[in-house]
């Protein structure tokens, strides 16, 4: 049983000891000094992480492979045998991205792929999305090693490419070219979950993932009849294209809870003192979210269904009519929410506009009452006896949907303690990403008692 010290320090049988705390630090920093943007369209090269990776696996005794379906684009795969691989329980996949979005380097405090670790924060590409869950596996898994424990069941670890664009030479390449390395996974855990949100009266949630809406980038094309721009002309792909665009635009997509969701709603409601009843025929869901403060923005992205255009394209001069225009949207969508996206793009682009899904990945649901989640409930709140954790669902995705394939369920933990009016959202993605080492130690000792404790009679 976990006990806390006179100074407050959970002590749970923990092989994290300080060279674990230090090298999670350092493999963060260096992971991030290794550049590895991703700008689509293959422009990437993920090796040297790949290499990096396996090298500190290898240097605790496990046996990683390194995988490319193109050269450069690496992906590495190790597996920790458990103690009692047999009770049942299934092996846990354990994985993170190698990837990391563009950064221009004139707009950051520090240069983004410096790693500069300052005033107890490590900065740069990666710091949030997601080099520091990267590092945490590494650091846990040498821990692990150095004092000879081993997990209840198997873990799977990977470290993937091209998560930040297509996953092809990544987790769809691994699911679907070499499903052998996962054997027996039923369960996975990765980036976008058990961070601190601080809402009002300074609770402290976590919110955990058990869900993701699914991918649907579409594109639009119109025809039309080419022309003079000076004369009328009511075959015009250009304001074909831009009614349509304008409908999908400004669609009010209907609420659909979906049990993950309802999770959610139901858990907040009660954290902040509301009646609830969603099952009611009158309940008004965006009234229930002015209700929850702070903690809505963890909900209101995935209650419904939702299109966003966000490119446009047609023309090559002011004076003439071109024959065709096209327009991107993304769009995503709920679990159970398939069919009605699809009818409803049918209606919204009209008889005059085709579409077609440009880039799409399923959505997923895991459930909150299992026993993996329990645990994951566990280990996050012994570390943060004051935090409350919470099920909630992704708005966007992760190579979860890609591993899904194998029947792996996915959620996301990848646990961070973070200091009030630090922004995790706003970072990923964004300018002057960073880090804070406690958050770092804090995800280091969550993420080992988690997988060293779930699985048989866990």
């Amino acid at each position: 049983m976990a006990e806390a010290t006179a100074q407050g320090t959970v002590t749970d049988g923990s092989p994290v000891d300080e060279t674990a705390l230090d090298e999670v630090v350092r493999f963060t920093s260096e992971l991030i000094a290794i550049d590895t943007t991703n700008r689509g369209g293959g422009d990437c090269r993920e090796r040297p992480a790949a290499e990096y990776a396996a090298e500190r696996l290898a240097e605790a005794g496990l046996e990683p492979v390194v995988l490319e379906r193109t050269k450069g684009r690496s992906n590495v795969v190790a597996r920790i045998a458990g103690s009692d691989p047999d009770a049942g329980a299934g092996a846990l996949l354990v994985h993170g991205h190698l990837d990391v979005v563009p950064a221009e380097a004139a707009e950051w405090s520090v240069h983004p792929f410096s790693g500069e670790v300052r005033d107890g924060v490590v900065w740069g590409r990666g710091a949030i999305d997601m080099k520091n869950m990267d590092a945490m596996i590494l650091a846990v898994a040498r821990a692990w090693a150095r004092a000879g424990v081993r997990p209840r069941r198997d873990i799977v670890i990977a470290f993937t490419a091209d998560e930040e664009d297509s996953a092809k030479d990544g987790s769809g390449f691994l699911a679907g070219q070499h499903p052998e390395l996962f054997e027996g996974c039923t369960e996975g855990i990765s980036e976008s979950g058990a961070f601190t949100f601080h809402a009002e009266g300074g609770r402290r949630l976590y919110p955990i993932a058990a869900g993701e809406r699914g991918t649907a980038w579409l594109k639009l094309t119109a025809q039309g009849r080419a022309g003079h721009g000076s004369k009328v002309n009511r075959t015009n792909a250009v304001s074909r294209l831009a009614a349509a665009v304008s409908r999908i635009g400004e669609h009010d997509w209907p609420v659909r809870l979906t049990p993950t969701v309802r999770a959610a709603l139901t858990e907040l409601a009660a954290l902040y003192g509301v009646e609830a009843d969603l099952d009611a025929s009158d309940f008004d869901v965006d009234a229930l979210l002015d209700h929850l403060g702070r903690a809505a923005a963890l909900v209101a992205p995935t209650v419904r269904n939702s299109s966003n255009p966000t490119m446009l394209s047609a023309g090559y001069k002011v004076n003439v009519v071109p024959g065709s225009a096209t327009a991107f949207v993304d769009g995503r969508m709920l679990p159970g929410g398939e069919q009605e996206f699809h009818d409803t793009l049918d209606r919204l682009t009209g008889p005059d506009v085709d579409w077609e899904f440009y880039h799409r990945e399923v959505p997923l649901q895991a459930p909150v009452d299992s026993a993996t989640f329990a645990a994951m409930r566990e280990a996050v709140e012994l570390f943060d006896p004051a935090g409350t954790t919470v099920p909630y669902c992704m708005s966007g995705g992760t190579d979860a949907k890609q591993f899904s394939q194998l029947g792996i369920v996915g959620y996301g933990f990848s646990p961070l303690k973070l200091p009030e009016g630090f922004d995790y959202q706003a970072l990923f993605h964004g300018v002057d990403e960073r880090v804070p080492v406690e958050a770092l130690h804090f995800g280091a000792r969550v993420l080992d008692h988690f997988m060293r404790n779930t699985g048989p009679e866990a």
